[in-house]
């Protein structure tokens, strides 16, 4: 059994379909997401576009029914090369048992894209099938003249996806804390004002971390651990003897849930199965009304664990965000807030 099962790398003329399985794309979206798809078609992939896309009510594109039809008629056609949803949302967990995983064993892996909700299902293909998946900034914030690196990179990492790839990313300069809104400005691009400086537990040291990532976003990850969408113990014989390096990101959690999540995973088993934690910037910024910081609330539990922990990464909700590959071989090191992951497809 392969450890991990990398779709074929993106190339010129290849199909990308884009399906909302969580969040849909409003009307007052529509000139943001024309830009985007106009992008991906200039940039020479023929765009597929889906019925689950232009509406959103109650936090989702269509029906859990719905969704999960599409998202299978998708990964299931084997002349789809890469599946790319606008962006996240909430309820991507309801399409989970609807979607038929013995049925895609049979079907060409396919890459799936981007970040947030999006993670709910690019974990399932991972534990269920052992298909690797990227976790990066989403298409919405794919725009042809957006500057940041980091981000102008994800499809070309996309286009080099094969076995025996493998690349540097360094961390960011700068991050946005503030962007503007999609729908004040179609053309938006990042805003990053604020500087990145990777911290480390224990503090002021540098940290090496090496194993096979896997990760996404904690709001959804909390709640997955220990069933079959993310099986834990179960990839950690796939991945050996190399081993876990787990990573999350924090969307809406307060700085009190935060802490209880955190303390959950702990309480599962979750920290002694890896040899590593990376924990993306945290996107609660102002959460005045508890006594405790996200931070703090961060360092009251990783304090207690024996594993090496980077946090402030460039993961997440405050962009820019890395192109994580499900299941690569990474070697991350970090030393005075300043970081690099070396990744290699194998």
């Amino acid at each position: 059994m392969d450890k991990v099962i990398y779709p074929s790398a993106l190339s010129h003329g290849s199909k990308i379909a884009v399906t909302a399985l969580s969040s849909g794309v409003g009307h007052v979206c529509h000139p943001r997401l024309e830009i985007v798809l106009k992008h991906l078609r200039v940039s020479g992939f023929n765009v597929i576009e889906g019925g689950c896309l232009r509406e959103n009510f109650q936090h989702v594109s269509a029906t859990p029914e719905q969704r999960a039809a599409e998202l299978m008629a998708f990964l299931c056609d084997d002349s789809i090369a890469a599946v790319a949803p606008p962006w996240g949302g909430e309820f991507a967990m309801e399409i989970l048992p609807l979607l038929d995983f013995e049925r895609l064993k049979t079907a060409k892996p396919k890459w799936l894209l981007g970040f947030s909700d999006i993670s709910t299902v690019q974990l399932a293909l991972m534990s269920k099938l052992g298909w690797s998946s990227i976790h990066c900034a989403n298409l919405m914030q794919l725009h042809p003249n957006e500057q940041d690196e980091l981000t102008r990179q994800t499809l070309a990492h996309l286009s080099n996806a094969q076995l025996g790839y493998r690349f540097v990313q360094r961390s960011s300069t700068a991050y946005q804390l503030h962007g503007e809104s999609f729908v004040n400005n179609p053309d938006s691009v990042l805003n990053s004002t604020e500087q990145t400086i990777w911290k480390t537990y224990p503090h002021d040291s540098a940290v090496t971390l090496k194993g096979r990532l896997i990760g996404g976003c904690l709001d959804i990850l909390q709640y997955l651990v220990a069933t079959d969408y993310l099986d834990l113990a179960n990839l950690k014989q796939r991945f050996s003897p190399e081993g876990i390096v787990l990573y999350i990101e924090n969307a809406e959690l307060s700085a009190t849930a935060l802490k209880r999540a955190l303390l959950s995973l702990r309480f599962r088993g979750v920290f002694a199965l890896i040899n590593g934690l990376l924990v993306g910037r945290n996107a609660v910024t102002d959460d005045g009304a508890r006594d405790i910081s996200a931070e703090q609330a961060l360092l009251d539990v990783i304090s207690t664990l024996s594993i090496p922990v980077i946090y402030d990464v460039d993961i997440g909700h405050l962009p820019p965000n890395m192109t994580l590959f499900n299941g690569a071989y990474a070697q991350v090191h970090v030393s005075s807030g300043k970081g690099q992951i070396v990744q290699a497809l194998s």
